[in-house]
């Protein structure tokens, strides 16, 4: 069968390293590299017999990791932490290939080589990271909020780096290549983002058009892969014409649906890609230099460590951020294998070289949940020794705080509770990470912290084993689930108020702990669509029967367990049906000519005559000599009963 045998023995080797990978709870990308070790030519057994033919197809998932990438860059993920990201991870990468410089020097590298090195462990995993950080719940902190921003900047920099490093091979004769390669990439950039933004958006407008979605796959594929090869020809690489095409298609109306569809077809393709990369891997040479591999693990992942622990500092964050970032982020990541891939292909890196780096990245990708995981025990023991960082405040209160309310987030919605707070003499404070919200605050004199609310060192500041109510105003459930885990290990306890954006939220956040849980847009919707019926004189009992039984199922909890919020909740029904109705006296009404004490009002319907205007003339509270005439508006007070009954008693 040729290719074909060789692509299923693929399929079936890597569905077995990916199980073994699913349970150990590791990445599938290293139970696919075990797969091709396995079936690889330096191991006995199975074989691929055309291992080229493999390579050459492998090209295709290099090519479609990098257009999926493309379509998922976004600058306003980057905002939050745009300085750290843009600024300190080229800076990163620099003094990464530095240290990676030295320790080829001191392997007796060549001084290509040793580049090619620094290049290669300047990277850093972004799936072994999410994956890390979604087991262990740190998603929507502070410091992976800076881990991610770092990461895409990184995975943006394998596309410079697969030019620039294959050209050290030949520093005379590579400058120009250099410098005629960065002029026909300004070109190609300029060519796609003029005629790219304009036609490819069109093109797939009118596929869409069709609604046929296996039509729309084939077209983003054409386009990503057409548009790599198209590249290839004009003297660039393939996979940076794919980047260039996931990029221009991301800002179109259909970027999100074309990372959807083509994420299935790059998978396929990485799973052949990681696949090769593993049959590459020499096990005699690890197994007669395991102690130098060791070595450089070690060197690399402390060096890394530093490094990013440094920078992080240096650009301003303190507390957890700086170990946090340093023990998940000192890997050497996926992206290095493309680069070595295209070492090899250049022969700019040998075989050994190739097999020291990958056994390198490949321990380290491993040992990155045990080694993350050190990071509070660690920031513990460094609390320990060392007194708390000092957290920017204002106008916090002299004498302290105590059974107050901590809002989480100073947006809108925290300051507009803040101000309510502040006219009832109720004591609170504010959490907010956005500097420019945070000043807000502190120029509406309201007490505020800056930092991330999802820090226990924060939680601490804002005395939260001493509060009374803890409200969270973020719409992530992410961050929300992470701030109730740290307030009750400090205040077990505590209230907590949250927001969420569905139901299946809310259920997960009354399992992770919380007190209530809102939601905006029923709230929203609820009053919206009693209005509409209102207007279209729908029973007001009716009405505040429905909504009354929405919010008791939803927000079952609340009314099962606060005698309070029960209470209210029956006031503003009686509130609510004890509706004042205006009515107009007709010309033929039996009223006229007669008083309220002759018509008996009360005795008869139930409703209370409130107030009359008379010739335009307010009257409060008529007296019962008061005579009904023609055009009188009167306002009456009761159920919809008692006010029906009235108006048939008037004759309106």
């Amino acid at each position: 069968m040729g290719i074909a045998a060789d692509i299923i023995t693929i399929f079936i080797a890597a569905l077995f390293g990916a199980v073994i990978a699913q349970r150990l709870k590791q990445p599938l990308i290293l139970g696919y590299i075990l797969a091709g070790i396995v079936i690889g030519p330096f191991t006995p057994g199975i074989t691929i017999k055309d291992i080229h033919q493999i390579e050459l197809l492998a090209e295709i998932g290099v090519a479609l990791l990098l257009f999926a990438l493309g379509l998922e860059f976004s600058l306003k993920e980057l905002k939050p932490v745009r300085k750290i990201a843009l600024i300190g991870t080229p800076i990163q990468i620099l003094l990464t290939m530095g240290l990676g410089f030295v320790l080829g020097k001191f392997l007796g590298w060549s001084f290509e080589e040793s580049l090619w090195f620094g290049g290669l462990i300047s990277l850093s995993s972004t799936m072994v990271l999410l994956k890390t950080l979604m087991n262990q719940g740190w998603m929507g902190t502070l410091s992976s909020r800076v881990m991610i921003g770092m990461l895409i900047v990184q995975d943006l920099a394998v596309v410079p780096l697969m030019i620039i490093l294959p050209q050290l091979s030949d520093p005379a004769s590579g400058l120009p290549m250099l410098g005629l390669a960065a002029l026909k990439s300004a070109l190609f950039l300029l060519l796609m983002f003029y005629l790219g933004t304009r036609l490819l958006p069109r093109i797939l407008a009118y596929i869409a058009g069709w609604n046929s979605r296996e039509l729309f796959i084939l077209a983003i594929t054409a386009m990503g892969l057409g548009i790599g090869y198209a590249t290839y020809l004009f003297g660039l690489s393939f996979a940076f014409g794919a980047f260039v095409a996931g990029m221009v298609l991301n800002e179109s109306d259909y970027g999100h649906q074309a990372l959807s569809d083509i994420i299935p077809l790059r998978d396929i393709f990485g799973l052949l890609f990681f696949t090769s990369v593993g049959m590459l891997l020499d096990i005699n040479f690890l197994i007669a230099h395991w102690d130098k591999v060791l070595l450089m693990v070690l060197l690399v992942s402390v060096g890394k460590g530093v490094i990013f622990a440094v920078l992080t500092r240096l650009f301003g964050y303190s507390n957890v951020v700086p170990i946090a970032v340093a023990f998940g982020l000192f890997q050497v990541g996926e992206f290095s294998f493309v680069l070595a891939r295209v070492g090899l292909e250049t022969n700019s890196i040998d075989n050994s070289m190739y097999s020291f780096v990958l056994a390198t990245a490949v321990i380290s990708m491993v040992a990155t949940p045990f080694v993350s995981g050190l990071t509070t025990p660690l920031y513990k023991l460094k609390k320990r020794f060392f007194q708390h960082e000092d957290l920017q405040t204002a106008n916090i209160p002299e004498q302290g705080l105590r059974q107050h309310v901590i809002i989480a987030g100073g947006g809108r919605v925290g300051q507009h509770i803040a101000h309510i707070l502040k006219q009832i003499d109720v004591p609170y404070v504010l959490i907010e990470l956005n500097h420019q919200r945070k000043e807000e605050c502190n120029a509406a004199g309201l007490p505020v912290i800056y930092g991330d609310v999802s820090q226990p060192v924060v939680l601490e500041a804002a005395e939260v084993s001493r509060a009374k109510l803890l409200l969270i105003t973020i719409p992530s459930i992410i961050t929300t689930r992470m701030i109730v885990k740290m307030a009750h290990q400090q205040q077990p306890g505590l209230h907590v108020v949250a927001r969420a954006e569905g139901l299946e939220q809310m259920k997960t956040l009354y399992q992770s702990g919380v007190y209530m849980v809102v939601l905006p847009e029923l709230e929203a919707g609820l009053e919206i669509a009693r209005q509409a019926l209102i207007h279209l004189q729908v029973p007001v009992t009716l009405i505040q029967g429905y909504t009354d039984t929405v919010r008791r199922q939803l927000y079952a909890p609340m009314y099962n367990s606060h005698y309070d919020y029960h209470l209210i909740s029956q006031l503003n029904k009686a509130k609510d049906l004890l509706e004042i109705a205006w009515l107009t006296i007709p010309a033929d009404s039996p009223l006229l000519g007669r008083t309220i004490k002759e018509t008996a009002i009360r005795t008869h319907t139930g409703a209370s005559l409130v107030a009359v205007i008379h010739a335009g003339q307010f009257s409060p509270n008529p007296t019962i000599d008061y005579i009904f005439a023609q055009d009188d508006m009167v306002a009456v007070i009761g159920n919809a009963q008692q006010r029906e009954a009235f108006k048939v008693l008037a004759g309106c």
